[in-house]
């Protein structure tokens, strides 16, 4: 992988994580047709994701220090019930990193089928938000969260959109648009951090290095992925907030078609 290679994919991993059609769908596809592969693409999968965390902190940030504060004054109140919830819905992220972590990095560089028929599932969930009787709860309740988290382990496949996983979820248990949007992205800050740490801890970053994926490459697709991110983020609560998703389900539709398609050529 080269330094434009690391560019273009950091700057497709910006622009698709808060966007409802999976940037690791979007990152396998542009793996295929850059024709970059192996083991240095998980790295680089998790460099990009951090940034885009990075990006989450920077644009939310007011919120973020506020529940980090809270968290702190050891002090039950509505931010410290927010912030709970938001450490429920990592379980099933956390189970599946945990005892599952080889057989998911085994499906990502398996083709693009899988890619897809997810996309097609994420157009489809996509499209149950939009024709759902809207209901608008005051706040996420501990079963909505723990189930929105349930939408998040699913979607470590992919092509299976985690943020529009999330926000669908939430949307069809009647939560309101802008808190579940902003709730889907605070979510994901601690897995994807916690996953970086103990990949540099366990020596796949090492490891990588030795198998030709330069630094520069990582710096490049970090810093691409980080400034996308950042613009991505304040958009995707704005739509959200006006509900038009409906127009990501036919792109998730018509990117996961041409998936399926294009390698039979």
């Amino acid at each position: 992988m080269n330094i434009w290679e690391a560019f273009i994919l950091g700057l497709v991993q910006g622009l698709t994580e808060y966007l409802p059609v999976s940037s690791s769908g979007h990152l396998e596809i542009g793996n295929y047709l850059l024709g970059t592969s192996g083991e240095q693409n998980l790295i680089f999968t998790t460099t990009v994701h951090a940034a885009t965390v990075m990006s989450t902190i920077v644009i939310l940030w007011k919120e973020i220090w506020a529940l980090v504060k809270n968290f702190f004054r050891f002090k039950w109140n509505d931010e410290m019930e927010y912030l709970m919830k938001v450490f429920l819905s990592m379980i099933p992220i956390l189970v599946v990193g945990v005892f599952f972590k080889d057989e998911v990095e085994s499906i990502f560089g398996s083709g693009l089928l899988i890619v897809g028929c997810m996309l097609l599932l994420t157009a489809a969930l996509l499209s149950f938000t939009y024709f759902a009787k809207p209901r608008t709860k005051e706040k996420i309740s501990w079963r909505d969260a723990f189930i929105i988290g349930l939408a998040q382990a699913c979607a470590v496949m992919p092509g299976l959109s985690r943020s529009g996983s999330t926000i669908a979820t939430g949307l069809l248990l009647g939560n309101k648009k802008e808190s579940i949007a902003q709730f889907s992205f605070i979510m994901v800050i601690i897995p994807i951090l916690g996953e970086m740490f103990l990949d540099i801890v366990g020596g796949d970053f090492a490891a990588a290095a030795q198998s030709g994926l330069p630094i520069s490459a990582l710096i490049v697709g970090f810093v691409s992925a980080f400034v996308s991110g950042c613009l991505a983020c304040k958009w995707m609560l704005n739509i959200v907030k006006k509900g038009k998703l409906i127009w990501f389900a036919v792109y998730c539709a018509i990117v996961g078609v041409l998936s399926i398609v294009l390698p039979l050529f």
